[in-house]
């Protein structure tokens, strides 16, 4: 997850370089597209049965739909309210899926995690408005906002769901099945513009970050997420999104030299200690 979260990190940084080039809706029916056939492609190679993932398919539509939900959610809600209130609102995912984890697979978290997912919350949150307490008490929840709260609200019950609906199956399977049901919301929801759009003439930066959002951060991470569900309770599994904000400044200081106030550094080293917490939590019941 650690891995993850670094991986997540960087398609907000690409991503950044191609906005307005194509639509959100065209944009992630490709990738989930590329991401598909790609898995597929190396379950073929390494011989994993695909036939299972088909069985009772309607589980991975559920899943796949509230990933599709997830990410339709975000690009709709950046058209009318800021990425760094977007990125607020995500940081609540961790403890809604600690929550969904309780009711759906029966993951209680110990008093420990939820201090430490607390603890995480807040300093994400610090990184995100950058250290300026001002920033932060002008948040206010709007239309972007509260449709924004729909997708987290998606992303955060796949945790437990897996636990609860797909239990038996590999990472691969999981995975593949998973995007099959995320391409079939995306792309019932972009239909138009993914006939509209006009992908000749899209620049070959614009297929570069496609290849990268369907390759590493769809593929590549829904096999980690997928893996890592497994073998850590729901809550933990999302903890680790909140590094995701320190990442991305990380990212902006090698690439564009961009330096952050040292106010900031509270936060960044507030998400550490709480996954220091938690892992500590995870050895003590080793």
């Amino acid at each position: 997850m650690l891995t993850f979260s670094l991986l997540v990190s960087l398609s907000f940084t690409f991503g950044h370089l191609v906005a307005g080039e194509i639509t959100p809706a065209a944009l992630n029916s490709v990738r989930f597209a590329i991401a598909a056939l790609t898995m597929l492609g190396f379950a073929f190679a390494m011989g994993v049965p695909i036939k299972p993932i088909f069985q009772r398919f309607w589980r991975f539509a559920i899943i796949g739909g509230l990933m599709g939900v997830y990410f339709i959610t975000m690009f709709e809600s950046l058209r009318v309210t800021s990425a760094v209130s977007t990125a607020a609102i995500f940081t609540l995912t961790p403890l809604m899926a600690a929550g969904f984890g309780l009711l759906l697979a029966g993951q209680r978290a110990s008093r420990l995690s939820l201090v430490a997912l607390t603890i995480g919350a807040i300093g994400a949150l610090w990184v995100i408005f950058r250290g300026d307490l001002e920033a932060f008490l002008k948040f206010q929840i709007g239309r972007g906002e509260a449709l924004f709260m729909i997708g987290a609200l998606a992303h955060a019950l796949v945790p437990g769901l897996l636990r609860r609906l797909a239990p038996n199956e590999l990472p691969l399977q999981s995975s593949i099945a998973t995007i099959l049901g995320a391409l079939l919301i995306a792309s019932l929801y972009g239909a138009r513009d993914l006939i509209e759009t006009d992908y000749a003439s899209l620049r070959p930066l614009v297929w570069m970050v496609i290849g990268y959002l369907a390759l590493i951060t769809t593929g590549g991470t829904f096999f980690l997420l997928q893996y890592a569900n497994k073998r850590l309770q729901a809550g933990k599994v999302m903890a680790y999104t909140y590094l995701v904000p320190s990442w991305v400044v990380l990212w902006d200081f090698l690439l564009y030299g961009k330096t952050q106030p040292v106010l900031l550094l509270a936060g960044v080293g507030a998400t550490l200690v709480a996954l220091l917490m938690l892992l500590k939590g995870d050895a003590t019941k080793g």
